[in-house]
């Protein structure tokens, strides 16, 4: 089964990536097989979640539910089986130099896949993603050739990428897709009405090399659900406070400037910005984050899951598109991930890197100068 327009996240519910009220074990096993029963398909699931334990949790919930009826999507590359975590900054890649060389990613790969299907309880992926790629696992043959063969031993049915954590890596996309677009089918990138800079740059290229792509904060942290408002009460360690301050203001300003598109369409803000998102070149499906929100005058996240359960067909003219995408343009608000001039001459760090010539090129052909 491929990806369905829809997906829900086993980053949702606060139990591992601290959004919001965290979730009980059973709360969150709850809500994933509530996102079956409202008619979600695709679960997407990443080993390095709780060290594996929201594989585990999700191989739970969809316990006894017939395999060929929901779309599984891993994502493993986070080596926390031999890597030790540095801090905020997790667990260490799987290519990390120091952990192994090249003769070893095949071994690595086929273990941690097979690990994590094993807590899933199924056989094989859907589509199994590189979990937030480094300078090497974007351009090596070596890593593609250990990734292929995954797949041809039936291990999975298609293969992805999903950079991360942070926004950016936009050159090394387009080159990963034109080098090996051949052997990729899905790519996981943030974008949304309210950050369209910098994802929508690399969607002339996906669809190009046939790769579909798959959205994720399409809330914007959480705007888009309607209940975060300046002041907002947010818990201790909630991921959300290491974004820039006023981002609450200057989002919810945005918000009701684009309130009476969704009114016209008799839609919530949420469903906007779904359809929004989809109505984008070579976006498939989008997986926004579900979150039960701290304070007085939250929302439930039940009601949150109907939303995207009951997401309506695209009902968004182009101008309308257009529109949003100007209130949202975000070009120039932050500083993005992967290569860049500022590392030129540094060694490669996991998520940043010096600027090759190759990238440059590659920034031509689509357009993209140094200013993009």
């Amino acid at each position: 089964m491929n990806l369905g327009r829809t997906a829900y996240g086993t980053w949702s519910g606060g139990r591992f990536m601290h959004y919001g009220e965290q979730l009980s074990e059973e709360q969150y096993k709850n809500l994933m097989r509530l996102s079956f029963e409202k008619g979600v398909r695709t679960f997407v699931t990443a080993d390095v979640y709780g060290a594996g334990r929201a594989d585990a949790l999700l191989g739970e919930a969809l316990k006894g539910i017939p395999r060929d009826e929901y779309c599984l999507v891993g994502i493993v590359g986070h080596d926390f089986y031999e890597g030790l975590r540095a801090g905020s900054k997790g667990y260490p890649r799987f290519t990390d130099p120091s952990l192994r060389g090249a003769d070893g990613y095949y071994d690595y790969l086929k273990m941690a896949t097979e690990k994590s299907l094993k807590r899933c309880q199924t056989s094989k992926f859907d589509l199994l993603m590189l979990h937030n790629p480094d300078s090497i696992a974007y351009t090596s043959d070596k890593v593609w050739n250990a990734f292929t063969k995954l797949k041809d031993e039936g291990m999975a049915d298609r293969l992805g990428i999903a950079p991360g954590p942070a926004n950016g890596f936009t050159l090394d996309m387009i080159e990963c897709f034109e080098k090996f677009g051949d052997r990729m089918d899905w790519a996981m990138i943030i974008l949304n009405p309210f950050e369209p800079w910098p994802g929508q740059h690399v969607l002339g290229a996906a669809e190009k090399n046939n790769v579909d792509i798959l959205a994720r904060v399409v809330d914007y942290g959480g705007i888009f659900h309607d209940d975060v408002r300046p002041g907002h009460p947010f818990r201790d360690g909630d991921h959300r406070t290491h974004r820039p301050g006023g981002w609450i203001e200057h989002g919810v300003e945005k918000l009701e400037k684009i309130r009476p598109i969704a009114e016209k369409h008799g839609i919530t803000m949420l469903q906007l910005a779904c359809l929004w998102t989809l109505a984008n070149t070579a976006v498939k499906s989008v997986v926004p984050t579900m979150i039960q929100e701290h304070g007085e005058g939250a929302r439930s996240i039940d009601s949150k899951l109907d939303e995207v359960a009951n997401l309506p067909p695209q009902c968004l003219t182009s101008e309308e598109v257009e529109t949003i995408r100007q209130i949202g343009d975000n070009t120039g608000c932050m500083t993005l991930k992967g290569a860049s001039a500022r590392h030129s001459g540094q060694e490669p760090r996991p998520d940043e890197w010096a600027m090759r010539d190759e990238l440059l090129e590659a920034a031509k052909r689509w357009d993209l100068t140094l200013e993009w």
